[in-house]
């Protein structure tokens, strides 16, 4: 594996410190493994806009596992992936759930099976494939989606991938009021969740819904 840099491992363990999770030591080290193969990744492929690893640690790890505490059930799905975010770390911190991560970009499911090989994630399957045409062989637990569309459109395109028991769930920035109006009478909203991002300047929201 990557070996983790000293300094991003120190600054995410204080970072981690003030968020309400557990991370033991080797989660910590694979967390910074991943910025660090995103950061080299990105100069051939412009995974991201971000590239400084500090601020990908608050903008791509911290922002992804602090939905950890919320993923109770076993199987997940992550639309629009882009480079497995939040999908892979998610799949640190939970090596006990599934997690599918689908891109219909082949560049970036090409990165998140490197990287999972590099780092030893066994618990991820990455798809190429757009989310309307993507047939699951079971109905997933919840469907994952980060910056990756509307909450309307969101629900219209993934309403196959989960039965009535399954959450969508959309992590947001500001509270998401209009798009909450548009959802439609066959949606239900459950839940919004103000959540709490260390070194992040910015407001986030998870929330949680469900078929009627």
């Amino acid at each position: 594996m990557i070996q983790p840099d000293p300094m991003l491992l120190a600054s995410l363990q204080k970072q981690l410190a003030q968020m309400p999770l557990s991370v033991d030591d080797a989660k910590a080290a694979k967390l910074v493994a991943l910025v660090q193969f995103i950061h080299k990744w990105n100069k051939a492929y412009n995974l991201t806009s971000v590239r400084d690893p500090n601020e990908m640690l608050v903008k791509h790890i911290l922002d992804s596992i602090v939905v950890a505490p919320y993923l109770l059930k076993k199987r997940y799905i992550d639309v629009g992936t882009g480079p497995g975010l939040p999908g892979l770390p998610l799949a640190i911190m939970l090596p006990d759930t599934e997690f599918v991560l689908l891109d219909s970009l082949g560049k970036r499911i090409r990165f998140i099976k490197q990287a999972c090989h590099e780092l030893g994630i066994e618990n991820v399957e990455a798809v190429q494939a757009r989310v309307e045409d993507y047939q699951g062989q079971a109905p997933f637990d919840g469907v994952l989606s980060r910056a990756f569309a509307s909450l309307k459109d969101m629900l219209h395109w993934c309403q196959h991938l989960v039965d009535s028991e399954g959450a969508f769930l959309a992590l947001k920035g500001q509270f998401p009021a209009e798009e909450l109006d548009h959802i439609g009478g066959d949606f239900r909203c459950e839940s919004v969740t103000p959540l709490e991002v260390p070194g992040l300047q910015a407001e986030r929201h998870l929330v949680t819904l469900y078929k009627n």
